[in-house]
């Protein structure tokens, strides 16, 4: 390994090929005369017919114009994709360290991969923090001026709706440009009733008198308990309601056992990160996001 960003081990490729999320067929590679002097990894869940997101680019450092091949072999493999009936080209996620811009060697890793992803058509670019919580943090403090309540999915999928309007979320907004706000709001609510998690967490928020103000969903992944997702009403925004939700999800985690929760957020969206901030979620890792734009 030459570089300190976006790299895939052996173990791992090998132990997700054979779940089916690594595949021969995802897996691209620049060759001349026998010699690799480039791969590209992409990934996919067991069942999918079409990768999802490209893992790992890396390009020989003996070669002058690293993003020049690599741009050459993301087009090719991309190409393949769409022509094999992929209906959304598969994003680039590139895992980087924390204060990468401040490390020489992972910034340069990040440039000419960025110029790749670029050239092959990722232009839209978002960086997502990866940020975690562990009991030695202590719960973050609530004003109790919230109640909060069990729901019916109608109530919940009403909430998704008007979250969405405003959402400083980049994948919110994309949703929502290419689907409409009640497809989008379906889907993510779907996304959420199949995760791991259970249904049973969930919780709407509520004011004294009785008016809804958000919603929390506390949630989970295959290897931890995770924030979900939450969310305040237009009409109640800016009056520092995150910090009450986002409490509550922790709560309900911390009080049935777990020892670690994780969440992400986009940088861009400043109210949530800070919200993260002072809550006592730190910053683990971060991942930029490279996409085809939304047509």
């Amino acid at each position: 390994m030459d570089e300190p960003v976006g790299w895939i081990g052996a173990d791992r490729y090998l132990g997700e090929m054979r779940q089916g999320m690594y595949r021969p067929e995802w897996t691209w590679i620049a060759e001349e005369d026998g010699q690799v002097w480039a791969r590209a990894v992409w990934w996919g869940q067991a069942d999918s017919a079409h990768p999802i997101a490209l893992d790992c680019l890396h390009v020989d450092p003996a070669l002058p114009d690293r993003a020049r091949v690599g741009a050459e072999l993301l087009s090719a493999g991309l190409r393949a994709f769409a022509d094999h009936g992929a209906p959304r080209l598969p994003l680039y996620n590139l895992t980087l360290p924390v204060g990468w811009r401040a490390n020489p060697a992972a910034a340069a890793a990040v440039g000419w991969r960025r110029q790749a992803a670029v050239a092959a058509g990722l232009t839209h670019e978002v960086e997502r923090l990866r940020l975690e919580w562990t009991p030695d943090a202590g719960l973050p403090g609530t004003e109790g001026r919230l109640a909060f309540a069990p729901a019916s999915d109608e109530e919940f999928l009403q909430l998704f709706r008007r979250i969405a309007v405003g959402s400083l979320d980049d994948e919110t907004r994309r949703n929502i440009a290419v689907k409409g706000a009640e497809a989008a709001a379906r889907d993510e609510m779907d996304f959420y009733l199949g995760c791991p998690g259970r249904r049973e967490w969930w919780r709407l928020a509520h004011t004294p008198d009785g008016q809804v103000v958000g919603l929390a969903l506390p949630s989970a992944t295959p290897y931890a308990r995770n924030v979900g997702y939450l969310g305040v009403v237009p009409e109640f925004r800016g009056r520092g309601y995150v910090d009450d939700l986002l409490a509550e999800i922790t709560r309900i985690h911390a009080d049935t056992g777990a020892e670690l929760i994780t969440a992400t957020t986009d940088r861009g969206n400043a109210p949530m990160a800070a919200a993260f901030a002072r809550a006592g979620y730190r910053t683990s890792e971060i991942r930029m996001i490279c996409s085809a734009p939304v047509a």
